[in-house]
């Protein structure tokens, strides 16, 4: 009988410390993460050299809490995965650095993660059973991308936002009412007492070809109609900006997974959290015949169980491994 196949998993792409330990491929012991939010919420947004200081403080102890947890030493971890990129070049490197450290000392592998390719292994995380093809919409506060997943190491880039990302949006419309950084979940409740048709916003690219996004004009008209309008409900607008979201979201996810003669879809992304869109894409996917399907919420946002889990799965399914040279790429592509 051979021992159990340990990985440990640290995510520092941006504001979220984090740290996982999976036994096998999917299955998780220890997953803890330390939000910075009320750090950065002072300034309104992530500040690079306060996020990486703040993860050289916090990373040593949540990697000793989550060995804890699992009732785990160093010596039983068999392997060490970390993100890489795409993010804040000084976060990936304190993650980077501190997961090298371990493997050089203890002598185990080492394998560097795509974020991105991590979202996508939080369903398998959640529905291992649930293998590809599927499409895949990626939507967080960095990224909103549209990826055939043929088998997991293996995918196509079908469309990706030309200018901000779906969460990024939602965190500047959430400074333009007043909401602190992040402003996802609140725009989301505050969404629920709204009328989503009070204020007709655009519904950009939603008719031109592909499956490319574009938020900054729905952004930029949101701050228009704010400053003509000055005694709006807050609900309301809310509303009625989350509305416009989401209908471009759904249109251009379920009619990608269609075109791709796929049958299911599945959401992941710190904004695959928000409950307009999983309602509204769930009840239209079924309309259309397509199996919706999102992680659990605690896998949307950032978190080392879903770094921890594609890299197992690059190692152990793959043969795998990564040099200790291995340098930090805020700008990786899937």
């Amino acid at each position: 009988m051979t021992d159990p196949f340990y990985t440990l998993g640290i995510e520092t792409s941006c504001d979220e410390t984090a740290v996982a330990i999976l036994r096998g491929e999917t299955d998780l012991v220890a997953n803890l993460v330390y939000s910075q939010a009320k750090i950065h919420a002072r300034y309104g947004g992530v500040v690079p050299e306060v996020a990486s200081r703040d993860h050289l403080r916090k990373l040593p102890y949540l990697a000793h809490d989550a060995l804890a947890q699992a009732d785990l030493s160093l010596d039983d971890i068999s392997l060490v995965a970390a993100t890489y990129g795409p993010g804040l070049v000084g976060p990936l490197l304190v993650g980077l650095s501190y997961g090298k450290g371990i493997a050089f000392g203890r002598e185990i592998p080492f394998i560097g993660v795509n974020h991105l390719e991590g979202h996508i292994f939080a369903h398998r995380l959640t529905t291992p059973k649930v293998p590809p093809p599927f499409m895949t919409l990626i939507v967080s506060g960095g990224h909103t991308s549209l990826v055939e997943v043929k088998a997991y190491g293996e995918y196509q880039l079908v469309g990706a936002t030309v200018d901000d990302a779906a969460g990024e949006a939602l965190d500047k419309v959430g400074k333009m009412l007043g909401i602190g950084y992040p402003a996802g979940a609140e725009i989301d409740r505050l969404a629920q007492q709204g009328d989503p048709t009070a204020i007709p916003f655009p519904r950009p690219m939603s008719s031109s070809p592909g499956f490319d996004f574009s938020f900054a004009g729905l952004k930029t008209a949101v701050l228009y109609h704010l400053k003509k309008n000055t005694r709006e409900k807050q609900e309301d607008v809310a509303a009625s900006f989350l509305a416009s979201v989401v209908d471009v979201l759904t249109k251009k996810s379920l009619e990608a997974t269609r075109r791709y003669h796929l049958e299911r879809l599945v959401v992941v992304g710190g904004v695959a959290a928000n409950s307009h869109l999983r309602e509204r894409l769930t009840s239209d996917g079924k309309e259309r015949g397509i199996d919706v399907l999102f992680p659990e919420r605690s896998y949307c946002t950032d978190n080392a169980a879903m770094i921890a889990a594609a890299g197992a799965f690059h190692h152990l399914s793959a043969g795998e491994s990564h040099p200790l040279s291995l340098a930090p790429q805020p700008s990786l592509s899937l």
